[in-house]
This record gives C-alpha cells, sequence and structure tokens, in this order.
C-alpha cells in the first residue's frame, strides 16, 4: 500500500496538482485502469481519469445546499496553462455521485478553469465497442442548448471508456422531493412543471423524444432551475416510423398506449410523463405505483382514467396488447377526488387531466401546455425567453421556502460561490 500511495502522489506531481483536495484526509486507495498493470511512472495523460480519490467514510450524497462544500477549489489548485478539451488529463475525478447499467457519474473539476463538471463515464467493451445509447445521447445532446437541459460541455475518447464532462448541477427532482415528503410549494411545482415543459416543448420542437422522463432524471441547481438529462433513450423521430421500441420509460412514468404496445407513438409520449411527475410533485407520491408489470400498470391507470373503449379512445382494440378481458371496467373518476391536494391548486386539475389523457392524439403538446391558464399567474415575459436564458432572470421568479423546512436548502447566498 505505502508503494501504491508513493506512485499514486508522484502521478498527481507529474499531471501538475500541486496540492491534495481540501476535503480529503489522506489519498488512501488509487483504483487500476482496465488493463491488468499499472505502470505509475509511465501513466500517459488519456488514463489520467482511472485515479480515484477516496476519503476514508464513504461517499457523500450529491449535496444541493452549497455544491462547493464551502471550499475554494481555485485556491487550492495551480492550473496548468496549456491544457485543452478533449483530453482526460483537463479533468479531476473528486467523488462518486452514482452508477448506473452502463455507465458510472462522478462530480469532478475542470483543471482548465476551475469549474465544477459531471464526468459520466461509460466503460468501452472490446467485444461490444461504445453502447449505442452512448453514440445517440452524444450525437443528439452536441446539437441541442437550452437552458432547461443539461449542458454537455466535451466528450473524451479512449481505447477503454468514453466520457461525457456535463455542466454540474447540485440535485435532482428525487432528491428534493425526499427531502421535502408530502408534496412541495405550489409555487414551485408551478416552475418546476414551466422549466421542465418548456424543455420539452424545445426539443420536440427538434424532433427529439426523450423517452425516460422521471425525477432522477430532471436535474435541480441550487437557484432552482431544472434542466432535463439522460438522453440514453432518446431518439430523433423521423417521420413516418413505426419501429420505435415499447421497452421505453420507467413503468411508473409509461403511458396506456405504449404499455398497451403501440410503437408510433410521437410527443405524448413525453407529455404523459410530464403529467405524472406533476401529480408526484403536488402529492408527494407516484401517480400510478406499479410494482410488477404492464397489466398491473394498465389496471392502475383505468381505475382513475377509466377503461378505454373505441369511443372514448378511437382504435384502442387494434393495439397489440389490448385484451379487454383482463381489465374490470371501470368508470372515470374526478381527479380532485383521487389526489386531494391537485383538487385546490387553481387550474392543476384541468391541466393535469390534459396531460395525462389516455387517448395519445387528445394529450395536450408541451408548446400549449405552457399557454395553460395554470401559469397564468407567472409574468408573461417567460413567454418571450431566448433559449438560453434561464426563467429566473426574470424579477420575481425565484422558488418559495418548503413548508416543512426551517432551513431552505437553495436560498440564494449559499449559492453565492457558483453565481459569482
Amino acid at each position: 500500500m505505502k508503494n501504491l500511495r508513493q506512485a499514486a502522489t508522484e502521478a498527481f506531481t507529474r499531471l501538475g496538482l500541486t496540492h491534495r483536495h481540501p476535503g480529503y484526509k489522506e489519498l488512501n486507495e488509487v483504483s487500476e485502469s482496465p488493463r491488468n498493470s499499472f505502470a505509475c511512472d509511465s501513466l500517459p495523460p488519456r488514463l489520467y481519469h482511472t485515479l480515484q480519490v477516496r476519503k476514508l467514510r464513504g461517499h457523500r450524497n450529491r449535496s444541493n445546499s452549497d455544491p462547493l462544500g464551502g471550499k475554494n477549489y481555485t485556491q487550492s489548485y495551480q492550473w496548468r496553462n496549456g491544457l485543452r478539451f478533449g483530453t482526460a488529463a483537463s479533468y479531476l475525478n473528486l467523488e462518486k455521485l452514482g452508477e448506473g447499467s452502463y455507465s458510472t457519474v462522478y462530480k469532478g473539476i475542470s483543471r482548465i478553469n476551475g469549474h465544477l463538471v459531471a464526468l459520466k463515464v461509460i466503460k468501452i467493451k472490446e467485444e461490444e465497442g461504445v453502447p449505442f445509447t452512448a453514440i445517440r445521447e452524444a450525437s443528439l445532446l452536441k446539437g441541442i442548448k437550452h437552458s432547461n437541459i443539461v449542458l454537455l460541455h466535451d466528450i473524451i475518447h479512449t481505447p477503454e471508456t468514453l466520457t461525457f464532462v456535463f455542466e454540474y448541477v447540485q440535485t435532482d427532482l428525487a432528491q428534493y422531493m425526499t427531502q421535502h415528503p408530502g408534496g412541495l410549494h405550489a409555487h414551485n411545482v408551478k416552475l418546476f412543471l414551466y422549466q421542465l415543459l418548456r424543455g420539452l416543448a424545445y426539443i420536440h420542437s427538434c424532433h427529439i423524444l426523450h423517452r425516460d422522463l422521471k425525477p432522477q432524471n430532471l436535474l435541480i441547481s441550487c437557484v432552482g432551475e431544472l434542466k432535463l438529462a439522460d438522453f440514453g433513450l432518446a431518439r430523433a423521430k423521423s417521420v413516418p416510423s413505426q419501429t420505435y421500441s415499447t421497452e421505453v420509460v420507467t413503468l411508473w412514468y409509461r403511458p396506456p398506449d405504449v404499455l398497451l404496445g403501440a410503437t408510433d407513438y410521437s410527443t405524448g409520449l413525453d407529455v404523459w410523463g410530464a403529467g405524472c411527475i406533476f401529480i408526484e410533485m403536488v402529492e408527494g407520491s407516484p401517480a400510478f405505483p406499479g410494482v410488477s408489470d404492464a397489466n398491473e400498470q394498465l389496471q392502475r391507470i383505468w381505475a382513475i382514467q377509466g377503461t378505454p373503449t373505441e369511443e372514448t379512445w378511437p382504435g384502442v382494440s387494434s393495439l397489440p396488447n389490448h385484451k379487454p378481458e383482463h381489465f374490470r371496467p371501470h368508470p372515470p373518476r374526478k381527479l380532485g377526488h383521487i389526489w386531494k391536494r391537485l383538487g385546490l391548486v387553481t387550474k392543476a386539475e384541468d391541466l393535469t387531466s390534459k396531460l395525462i389523457e389516455c387517448c395519445p392524439r387528445r394529450r395536450i403538446p408541451a408548446e400549449a401546455a405552457l399557454q395553460h391558464e395554470y401559469f397564468s399567474s407567472l409574468p408573461p415575459q417567460l413567454a418571450q425567453l431566448p433559449d438560453m436564458v434561464s426563467i429566473f432572470t426574470v424579477a420575481g421568479i425565484r422558488l418559495e421556502p418548503e413548508a416543512r423546512n426551517a432551513f431552505h436548502p437553495f436560498r440564494k447566498e449559499r449559492c453565492s460561490s457558483i453565481l459569482a
């Protein structure tokens, strides 16, 4: 361990780091590259991103109160001139944020300018090559720029990994709702939903479907900016197309037409997910929390929306998985009676009914939803903002403190270090 520690320290010195990360008490462990040997004496820059510095205690959860941890990174590191984008040596891993089926996400810092970043590291298997989802995500994100969509800064390709460098965003909607159980402040719900629909309207205008909307894929900055993330399942919408997969969207947020086997879906797929997230923000619990399969999920939807017929949903009987004998007939119910808090917010029930309309052709588009009366209390100039301008630049737009917390984690003064 002593030799390994000494070798890692020498590698850090050669890479231009004059100080250790101030949050780490000791250089305790360095993970090896995917290769069998780790020759520190000849460490090429492209393997630099595999150095993992770990604290003596476990990984911290992603912070949404003080994303810099009270530290001034520019005073702790000497940034090297001559570093360029597209190279692994330009970024330092700070801590692991999460791990998916084919990628691991780290909180990192750019050694070019000192900005915090999120590093999505995708391992490349020799026999399989780069995952097609990564290729799709990169090609789509390189072409879209919007304040409500996570920004892709850089792409680093090595024989072992493909790394996406994203802007660092402090938390996600799932964690935010966990920290504020029982439903969010009505005004904050309105701001979050407006930004979600604004991001959807933009990608839909670019003929892109996200296809994986859920709270975990909606990032929230320290001032309340909501950003769509994780475009691994996204698709460019070609017309016509009958080839889309039905294995998209987490079960709880999957619309009934896709659950019934439809493969010609369009933007209504994402709109349904937005409606489910809207309900979850208001009520504090998922709208349709199925636990087993598509049939149970449909049963939960029919119990509230009513079992569809050819009169209420033309063409439903021709869908591949439509088996009426598997479902008990249910009449539609008033949404405000099911979700009590939803019925207390002006026009929220009406907008929800349009977002989670079972017949996809009758579902309201994201662009039209932004004009709904539910948003009438917001400043009208929001509709005129350029794509890359945040709604929080408009006077009077800010998050309200959540009722259950004496200290609100998104107070602006706590984020002054990254807003400067």
